[in-house]
């Protein structure tokens, strides 16, 4: 959509990640917001503008990723923000949080760009069953 800035905001309590996936993002035009744990996501949600796509870490103090998205999914304003879950755990430990319904899982260590990848097809809408928003 032109002239639309997409945003992201990264929810991550690894604060060399976020600085790192923060500038890498900035570098592509992304403007980018930041929140260490869950409970500091939804205040930032709530103060807006909402994110086109949220980058989410699962194990985080406070309020962890699957907390998170439990809170998100049942504020109607926040529901249909689409979430990629970035995780360290394995394969079999993401098979409950799908029904949490998340975007994209990215596994980490996340490489450049996949990260870059899946951003830029979520945030654009590419990323919800292929259909532009």
């Amino acid at each position: 959509m032109p002239g639309h800035e997409r945003r992201v905001l990264v929810v991550d309590d690894d604060e060399d990640l976020r600085r790192t996936v923060k500038m890498v993002l900035a570098e592509e035009g992304y403007a980018v917001l930041e929140a260490a744990n869950g409970a500091e996501a939804l205040t930032r949600l709530h103060d807006g503008p909402l994110p086109d796509v949220i980058l989410l870490d699962l194990m985080m103090p406070v309020m962890n990723g699957e907390q998170f998205r439990r809170a998100q999914r049942a504020d109607p304003a926040l529901a249909e923000v689409p979430v990629v879950l970035m995780t360290a755990a394995g394969s079999r430990a993401i098979e409950p949080l799908m029904a949490l319904g998340p975007t994209r899982v990215l596994h980490k260590p996340v490489g450049l760009e996949p990260l870059l990848e899946a951003v830029d097809e979520v945030s654009s809408g590419r990323g919800r069953n292929g259909r532009a928003k």
